[in-house]
């Protein structure tokens, strides 16, 4: 793996409006080489407006940008010789066959044929595509389309690579795939940004900044956030997780209360003092088998806690 001390993309001061509504705010980033380095956040928060600018496709109202120690601002097609960007729907053809597609963007990003051939070859080793090369795109299911895309976007080596969502609407087996191609990318030391919707997927990542309202709130590993969410977590296993959140919702200490399948995730300012309480609580409104553990917050618990608006009711 590549050394990580290295800065493969530098942000400084990146802002952009689309006529009164600014989608980005003085957004600052170093992001080391041989990262995976996420953006989470609501639709609405910036993601995809920062991906485009940092892969030269949309130009913003301010500051800087380096990607592998080139200006994407102002030498913009130089920058794309050294990044590769996978928006949220790429564009294959879906008339062509896989091989044709991989040809066709080779050709595109100006690969030699003999080199097309051998990275096409060990790119769809990579993805498990070999047997179907012949396969017309169209035909493909929506998690084989997402790694075709991606040996697309790596046809040239790019030494960055630019996924905005790259497993919305892919199957949990083909998502799996697909990380596991992410971090043998990694391990070959191209440094990877991505955007995500997915709070597991941004567990896997070195490090990530949730963005709401088009600014960085927070960034750091996602053992750190962690550790930095305010209170302790309770999950309340119940048969009526709905009943439960809204009986405890309100209570005094209780910081916020989210429903996670069967279950509800109640962040509490005490945890030793307020279990008594919460039980008493879910009793009166005559829910008898709710069970409250201790719980590890996940990332989506962390971007609740760090980035919601709830106020603790004090007792």
């Amino acid at each position: 793996m590549a050394e990580v001390n290295e800065i493969a993309v530098r942000v400084h001061g990146l802002s952009k409006s689309f006529g009164s509504v600014q989608a980005v705010r003085d957004i600052d980033l170093a992001v080391a080489q041989g990262e995976i380095f996420g953006l989470v956040g609501p639709d609405g928060a910036g993601k995809t407006t920062i991906m485009r600018m940092l892969a030269a496709v949309l130009r913003p109202d301010a500051g800087e940008i380096l990607v592998d120690g080139v200006d994407v601002v102002a030498e913009a097609e130089r920058a794309k010789l050294h990044l590769s960007y996978m928006p949220q729907r790429f564009g294959l053809y879906e008339d062509l066959t896989i091989a044709e597609n991989i040809f066709f963007y080779g050709a595109l990003f100006g690969v030699p044929r003999g080199e097309r051939i051998a990275r096409s070859q060990e790119l769809l080793e990579a993805a498990g595509l070999l047997p179907f090369r012949r396969r017309l795109a169209g035909q493909l299911s929506g998690g084989m389309k997402q790694k075709l895309g991606l040996i697309c976007a790596l046809i040239h080596t790019p030494r960055v690579l630019l996924l905005d969502e790259p497993t919305t609407g892919v199957d949990p087996v083909s998502r799996r795939d697909f990380w596991a191609i992410l971090y043998n990318l990694r391990e070959g030391g191209v440094t990877i940004v991505l955007s995500t919707a997915y709070m597991d997927e941004a567990e896997r990542c070195s490090r990530l900044a949730l963005l709401h309202g088009g600014e960085i709130r927070h960034c750091d590993t996602p053992q750190h956030l962690k550790e930095a969410m305010p209170g302790a977590l309770l999950a309340i296993a119940s048969a009526h997780p709905r009943d439960v959140r809204e009986a405890v919702s309100g209570k005094p200490g209780v910081l916020g209360a989210l429903l996670m399948g069967d279950r509800v995730h109640v962040r509490v300012d005490d945890a030793e003092r307020r279990i008594p309480e919460l039980r008493a609580a879910i009793a009166d409104q005559g829910i008898a088998d709710a069970v409250i553990t201790p719980a590890e917050p996940g990332i989506e618990d962390v971007f609740v806690a760090l980035l919601g608006e709830e106020k603790p009711h004090e007792p």
